[in-house]
């Protein structure tokens, strides 16, 4: 069995070991890499008419980094993480991730909606559980892994807690420890902060960034907030629509922690800024 991988706990201050859940390397200690070759999606609109919501896009996602992509509604974002997820197949093209065909849904691919997609029903605790419950993982095992996973985002203490007794920032939290709790190699997400307040989005990419310096896996982060991206992104992807496809990939070579009032990021938000536009957003 490969070692276990140990994660420092911002909220308990001590350090939660995290074994492997198979031996197939998906689990934590290094970020799994996406090559998206080719890459074109069709769909029947409305009216019947076929669609291209991606068309010939080529990208490659580096095992650790953090990608995020921005464009307007349409461009195919959502598709394109859809797909790397493994829940749609493209119509053209290929999808590696570390080398191999995306074929469908894996331990290794972490996905976090915007809207949280948590059962009403269930504890913060038992939300968190769930998918390991499905995989097979015992009773014991699968508790012990989610408390770590609470843990490790600061909610440990809401444990017991419904979503309906939880804050817009506490329940997104639990959606991100629920897909922690099984060890990705890339955590994708769409707009994942998009529902909160201002200052609580702030706060949420603060302990998304601590949480992936821990711990290493690969981001690929959907936003439609250029200051988002920039504070977030080591590159940006910039997407057009009509069709789907990659406008500009930005470096982001500004150091971290990243300062919002500095003139290099507001050099940097402009750049993005103007990419942006300039493909009709």
């Amino acid at each position: 069995m490969a070692p276990s991988t140990a994660v420092t706990s911002a909220a308990g201050g001590g350090t939660a070991a995290f074994p492997p859940l198979s031996s197939q390397g998906h689990g934590h200690g290094g970020g799994g890499g996406v090559t998206v070759n080719g890459v074109s999606k069709l769909y029947a609109s409305a009216d019947g008419e076929p669609s291209w919501a991606l068309l010939n896009v080529s990208l490659d996602v580096r095992p650790g980094e953090f990608l995020c992509a921005i464009g307007p509604s349409g461009c195919g974002k959502t598709t394109l993480l859809n797909m790397m997820a493994g829940f749609i197949q493209p119509t053209r093209g290929a999808l590696l991730f570390n080398g191999a065909p995306i074929a469908g849904p894996g331990p290794g691919q972490g996905v976090v909606f915007q809207d949280y997609a948590l059962f009403p029903w269930l504890t913060a605790q038992r939300n968190v559980e769930f998918g390991l419950q499905m995989r097979g993982v015992g009773k014991a095992e699968r508790r012990d892994r989610a408390r770590k996973s609470l843990d490790m985002v600061g909610l440990l203490a809401a444990a017991d807690r419904y979503p309906f007794e939880l804050s817009g920032g506490m329940r997104q939290r639990v959606a991100v420890a629920r897909a922690l709790v099984n060890e990705p190699r890339i955590l994708l997400m769409d707009e994942p902060f998009a529902a909160v307040d201002a200052l609580t989005r702030v706060t949420l990419q603060t302990e998304l960034l601590r949480i992936w310096q821990e711990i290493g896996f690969t981001v690929f982060f959907i936003t439609h907030n250029i200051e988002e991206s920039v504070f977030l992104g080591d590159r940006i992807v910039v997407m057009a629509s009509r069709p789907g496809r990659i406008e500009a990939i930005i470096d982001n070579p500004l150091p971290r922690p990243r300062n919002r009032g500095e003139a290099a990021f507001g050099a940097l938000y402009a750049r993005v800024n103007d990419a942006f536009h300039r493909q009709g957003a």
